[in-house]
């Protein structure tokens, strides 16, 4: 969960890809992070996807990374809204700056790349926008209530769009993620204490993995998801 987002058009081929982070010192991790998955794809056989890094809380930039993207590769035909950063902070602890930072990485991207694709998807006759919303603010998560706050206004995001989308056959949902293992997730928190409450609080007893999600958002980005909107879509093990 770190302040990054992935674009695509027509992510099912894994070809066209921008890459959004936030500002140094984590442009440079972010940067190292998409050179080494571009060569990673490169080495599998694939192209190599376009990619571009910037901070996802400046909107002119965020934007003007999208319509490079369009300009490189043609209109969006599939959105995958990826972006957030989930600090730990108690209440009485947070500004307003602070407040305000949250919403522009946790809230505000989401909307914005929306509003830059659509009149390209409703060129194309379609699309598919897929953002990544949270299973934390479900569970009543404690420790991060900005983050809470702004992941659970993705639902209200897709549903309150659905049906101005629809009318193009723009297609919208929610794909809300449970405690994946993520590198940052295992270094930060999966202790032995972490482990008992992953079991005893997941139906299952599988441990979450990243292509858990992107099986989930590849199925939403693809025409067997045709009929698929407004809903929320949750891969958490039976979590919540």
């Amino acid at each position: 969960a770190e302040r990054r987002g992935g674009l695509g058009d027509g992510g099912l081929q894994r070809r066209d890809v921008a890459h959004v982070a936030d500002a140094p010192p984590r442009h440079r991790i972010a940067e190292a992070a998409s050179q080494a998955l571009a060569r990673s794809i490169e080495a599998a056989g694939d192209p190599v996807p376009w990619w571009r890094v910037c901070d996802v809380r400046d909107i002119p930039a965020l934007q003007a990374a999208i319509a490079e993207a369009a300009t490189a590769l043609g209109d969006f035909s599939v959105l995958v809204n990826n972006v957030a950063s989930d600090d730990r902070h108690t209440l009485e602890s947070v500004t307003p700056a602070y407040y305000d930072d949250r919403m522009a990485i946790n809230e505000r991207p989401a909307f914005f790349a929306i509003q830059s694709v659509v009149p390209g998807m409703r060129r194309l006759g379609a699309g598919s926008v897929i953002n990544l919303g949270s299973t934390g603010w479900q569970g009543k998560g404690e420790g991060y209530p900005c983050y809470a706050i702004a992941k659970s206004s993705v639902n209200g995001l897709t549903r309150g769009l659905a049906r101005t989308l629809g009318r193009d056959r723009i297609r919208i949902n929610t794909v809300s993620p449970g405690w994946v293992m993520t590198e940052r997730q295992i270094a930060l928190w999966l202790d032995e204490e972490g482990e008992r409450e992953l079991q005893r609080n997941q139906c299952l007893p599988d441990r979450l993995q990243p292509e858990d999600i992107a099986r989930m958002v590849l199925f939403l980005a693809s025409d067997d998801a045709a009929m698929c909107t407004a809903q929320e879509f949750t891969v958490d093990a039976g979590w919540v």
